[in-house]
């Protein structure tokens, strides 16, 4: 199999011919910069400069070699785009290592902290104080004032909008669909691998990252009114978003990538009775949409205990979900697989990143990757890509040991 037909035959729960690897090809299967510089030093791959795909995170753009040693089967579309040694200035990570920021959000020095501030009204969004290794939310436009006619300007007011990645502001403007359409179709041609593009789309988070999570968390139990009000809104832009988005991309993506971290390590966010009224009919319609407009799996990447929702989220039309968060109650990754294997492709938890990548010793990790993939793989459904991000403090020869086990 290519790479893309053994991650589809996964998607479409058929055996593939070998585990289909993700790595990268989202923003919770990456690698921390710091890391990653380690990582390729340790495999003996010549220094090049460290691209940080995600300013928020620092996550690395994996490069070519990487992705060859670890045959990795997807990529994400957004490697397309900035290109230019134009679009990138230099940087300097937490340890202290050179890197390359993308040139649009150049984090800016103050005292005592790196800040990122809005480009287009200069407010500071976002903190990292010295000493620490990713960036925090400080301002939400909601917190004391939720005029909801501001909602198309409070997205770009707040960290996670308005710090974009690649493609990023390359494909802004009138001419903006025809160079998004032109770098996806250019990506085609050149790979084999499964093409996902990210979407975001958000609800729950949305909320979260306007209001401050208290605060939304509050609307959603205390005024169902004008949280129904605000997610109105909220969902119009964002399936006016999709239409464009997919009108561009849609036929040279494989997945289409949609946000929404519903769980915590106990459990849900929410109830399930919440959910279902609140969220599901509003995750149906964009994923129902999303298919209407392209040939592509809908992918929900959602972190936590999410296990209660799932056959409301497959009901709603997931066809996959990341990262499986096995740590979390009720993500047993055997019980996951016998319940609803059948229904959905569990996209992650090859690898547990909270007890296991960074702690573990090579052998551990390679007998605990070997017993999540039997688990995981029968019959398809799966795609290995370890509990989120390979952080900024795991020895990179953990990382070497957990692809290797998958040979």
């Amino acid at each position: 199999m290519t790479p893309r037909q053994r991650v589809l035959a996964a998607l479409n729960h058929q055996q593939p011919d070998r585990v289909p690897i993700d790595f990268g090809a989202h923003r919770s299967s990456g690698i921390a910069a710091i890391a990653y510089r380690k990582l390729r030093k340790a495999l003996g791959f010549p220094e090049r400069p460290i691209r940080v795909y995600d300013p928020i995170q620092q996550l690395a753009i994996i490069d070519e070699d990487v992705l060859q040693r670890f045959h990795v089967d997807a990529i994400e579309l957004g490697r397309a785009f900035a290109t230019d040694d134009r679009d990138w200035a230099d940087w300097v990570l937490p340890d202290g290592s050179p890197c390359q920021m993308p040139a649009w959000a150049l984090p800016e020095r103050e005292p005592g902290e790196w800040v990122l501030r809005s480009k287009t009204s200069g407010r500071l969004l976002a903190k990292m104080p010295d000493g620490a290794i990713y960036f925090e939310q400080c301002y939400w436009p909601f917190l004391e004032d939720d005029d909801l006619d501001r909602l198309p300007e409070a997205l770009a007011e707040n960290m996670w909008c308005g710090i974009a990645s690649p493609p990023g502001p390359l494909v802004a403007g009138p001419d903006g669909p025809r160079r998004l359409a032109e770098g996806a179709k250019a990506l085609r041609a050149t790979t084999d691998r499964a093409i996902v593009g990210l979407f975001g789309g958000n609800l729950l988070e949305v909320g979260q990252f306007l209001y401050r999570n208290d605060n939304f968390l509050m609307l959603l139990a205390a005024d169902p009114d004008r949280a129904n009000e605000f997610l109105d809104r909220l969902v119009e832009i964002h399936l006016a978003n999709l239409e464009k988005y997919l009108a561009a991309v849609g036929p040279y993506i494989d997945v289409i990538v949609f946000g929404d971290d519903l769980g915590m390590q106990n459990g849900p966010q929410m109830s399930r009775a919440m959910y279902r009224e609140l969220f599901m009919p509003r995750h149906a319609r964009m994923w129902k949409r999303a298919k209407e407009l392209a040939d592509v799996k809908v992918m929900l990447h959602s972190c936590g205990g999410i296990r209660p929702l799932l056959p409301d989220l497959i009901e709603a039309g997931l066809d996959a979900v990341n990262p499986v968060q096995i740590t979390c109650a009720g993500m047993d990754a055997a019980a996951l697989k016998a319940d609803l294997g059948d229904r959905i492709t569990f996209w992650g938890g090859g690898c547990d990143t909270r007890f296991v990548l960074g702690k573990a010793t090579a052998d551990e990790i390679r007998q605990h990757v070997c017993r999540q993939v039997e688990i995981l793989n029968r019959g398809g459904g799966f795609v290995f890509q370890q509990v989120h991000n390979v952080l900024a403090d795991v020895p990179p020869e953990n990382v070497i040991a957990m692809f290797d086990a998958l040979r």
